[in-house]
């Protein structure tokens, strides 16, 4: 008898995995991961589909349901029946990999829960009510808040306390207990999202590509640069007093951080370019602190590529790669190979363009105030950087003196000697030591480096700074220096009043360039300008920076 209740739980697990609203849907020619409820919801599903296969791939999972609870009861136990919802729950969740390869779809399994329920009823291995109950239950909450994933927890909920409740062997409690379990940790997802105020209700319009010739979804990527960021994501924040309490360890904290996946986040509403269309914007984050990228550069390039799949489940046309996530896979080369159907932009030529449309100004404004370019000595930090050496080659020929300080001496020098043939009247000096800042009248700098690298002992008194780097390079010390001006660079205003549940650090209403290039790809249509890779095309930068005016994107001076 044990040999066959395993057998037949083996079989229902099997049943449950069954790929058959998958097959159903790729004999269609439809993308599934793309269209799964998961992510998007059964509204969207029907939108993706139509209604004639959306019904039958859900009548399909719910008889997965049903057909594996209905050969368990043929052994007339109870406690197997109930474990064989339980297995077919599991297998509908957890297919094998054999299946579907290294991603399969990832659904919320709801039919396959009403299948078991129906089959549990029918064989009576449950009291009728018992399995009544759960569907009420959900009816109710999904109904009131409009939350598929809370009424599922809550219907689960109601079914486990009520088995509890009846004469039968803990083996089925337990699997009603497993049940919960397993729905809870399917959709630990969506609860992160209600607790962020980012997860969609019934009935509210969840943006998707192509679905309005008037709107366009983008997604982007962004991570915390420390643990206070951490901390302002609301489902992360009951970690702050345990930390702090010393309850739990930060080292804890941060290896939790490195084994999360991506997720959604946060969404920038209310962007409306000046012709009319509306550009939303999900905010996606794998919680990496900015020494991961550093120390495991696989890591963080796999979470990227993680990043990818998701903007693409929830309907993005385009994904950029902010702040650190932008130099990650060959600086998203290699996320593009491994998402091919989505453009993947790291925000190069629009920040380059930014930093482009900027500096005639701030030369302009600094000669305004009696300052001579001609003997004014300039400085670049971070000189080996694509977006450095822009600066640098803009600046070099109307200065009198360039400093360009960078970490690779050698490959510095190469570039210095490049200047250095283009601006012959101006000396241009390479070097690593950040000590030569002090000379300098014009300071322009943009590293990767996680914390700031210019402090007062490296600044002289009126300075103007040009900061580009994000986080930025300059430590907030240096303000107290006399006459010395800090000017953040890349920053951009979007059209229309924009508004966001996560807090950018850019100033309300303010993006990075990259995501702005990001919303700029997504709004024209034109993938084929996404930056990648180290080189920044020249006719890229130039259509961002005329695109940005006229869909009426401002740079922030």
């Amino acid at each position: 008898m044990l040999f066959l209740s395993a057998l037949l739980l083996i079989v229902a697990f099997l049943t449950g995995s069954a790929p058959l609203g998958h097959a159903v849907l790729s004999r269609a020619g439809v993308n599934v991961r793309v269209n799964n409820p998961h992510n998007l919801g059964v509204e969207n599903v029907l939108y993706r589909v139509g209604p004639q296969l959306a019904a039958v791939t859900a009548l399909l999972d719910a008889a997965k349901g049903l057909l594996a609870v209905l050969m368990a009861a043929s052994l007339g136990q109870p406690e197997v029946t109930v474990m064989a919802a339980l297995a077919a729950y599991l297998g509908h969740l957890n297919p094998p990999r054999a299946l579907f390869g290294d991603t399969p779809p990832r659904g919320r399994g709801n039919l396959v829960l009403l299948g078991v329920l129906a089959g549990l009823a029918v064989t009576g291995a449950l009291p009728l009510w018992v399995c009544a109950l759960p569907v009420l239950v959900y009816a109710a909450v999904a109904g009131f808040f409009g939350f598929v994933s809370a009424a599922t927890l809550a219907g689960l909920l109601a079914f486990t306390l009520a088995v509890a409740a009846l004469p039968l062997g803990p083996a089925a409690k337990l699997a009603a207990l497993g049940l919960l379990v397993a729905a809870t940790w399917r959709f630990k997802e969506n609860i992160g999202r209600m607790l962020d105020g980012t997860e969609p209700r019934l009935g509210e319009a969840v943006p998707l590509a192509g679905r309005r010739s008037d709107e366009v979804v983008a997604a982007f990527m962004i991570h915390p640069m420390n643990l206070e960021n951490f901390w302002s994501a609301r489902r992360f924040a009951w970690l702050r007093p345990l930390v702090e309490k010393g309850i739990v360890s930060e080292r804890s904290v941060r290896q939790m951080a490195d084994s999360l996946r991506p997720m959604k986040i946060g969404e920038l509403h209310g962007i409306r370019t000046v012709d009319g269309k509306s550009i939303r914007c999900y905010l996606l984050s794998s919680p990496l602190l900015p020494d991961v990228f550093r120390d495991n550069p696989d890591l963080a390039t796999r979470r990227a590529i993680e990043g990818a799949r998701l903007a693409q489940e929830l309907g993005a046309e385009v994904f950029g790669l902010g702040a650190f996530w932008s130099v990650v896979g060959n600086k998203g080369i290699d996320v593009q190979a491994a998402v091919p159907e989505l453009t993947i932009t790291n925000g190069g030529a629009y920040t380059s363009g930014t930093i482009k449309a900027a500096i005639p100004g701030i030369l302009e404004h600094f000669a305004a105030e009696g300052r001579d370019l001609k003997h004014a000595t300039a400085a670049v930090v971070g000189a080996n950087g694509v977006v450095a050496f822009g600066i640098a080659r803009t600046i070099a020929p109307q200065v009198a003196k360039l400093i360009m300080i960078g970490r690779d001496a050698e490959r510095l020098e190469r570039t210095a000697a490049t200047l250095r043939r283009a601006a012959k009247d101006t000396e241009i000096i390479a070097t690593t030591s950040y000590d030569t800042l002090k000379d300098a009248d014009l300071i322009f700098t943009a590293t990767s480096d996680p914390n700031p690298v210019i402090f007062p002992q490296h600044v002289k008194s009126g300075a103007w700074i040009f900061d580009e780097g994000r986080p930025a390079d300059v430590d907030e010390s240096v303000q107290a220096i006399p006459g010395v001006r800090v000017i953040p660079g890349g920053v951009v205003r979007p059209p229309g009043g924009m508004t966001s549940n996560i807090d950018l650090q850019f100033g309300e209403g303010q993006v990075p360039a990259c995501l702005a290039e990001t919303l700029i790809i997504a709004a024209t249509g034109e993938h084929h300008r996404k930056s990648l890779g180290q080189q920044t095309l020249t006719e890229n930068i130039n259509f961002f920076v005329e695109q940005a005016e006229k869909l009426g994107f401002q740079v922030v001076d």
